[in-house]
């Protein structure tokens, strides 16, 4: 897998997943006082298939948890993400 470095950009309301210090996906949110909600994330063409938005899932829903925020999935690759991956079940506010 490539070195990502995943970081928050609040003020484009998104997580992005940065390789080589150039943007190679991202994930698109809206805050809520108590919740990050997922709208949409991309990948970059070029880079699809060298694991960047697993990366940019895993960094952007670590630091939900860390904040002690819920996550409402509702783009369909968090969604998917996080069914695959279930030690972050626990995020999805129900």
């Amino acid at each position: 897998m490539a070195d990502v470095t995943v970081q928050d950009d609040p003020a484009q309301s998104r997580y992005d997943a940065l390789l080589g210090g150039g943007l190679a996906g991202f994930a698109a949110y809206r805050l809520q006082p108590d919740a990050v909600v997922f709208t949409h994330t991309e990948v970059d063409p070029a880079f699809e298939g060298q694991g960047i938005g697993g990366a940019l899932a895993r960094g952007a829903l670590d630091d939900v948890r860390a904040r002690g925020l819920a996550v409402v999935p509702l783009c369909p690759f968090i969604r998917a993400w996080i069914e695959r991956h279930p030690d972050y079940a626990d995020l999805v506010r129900s």
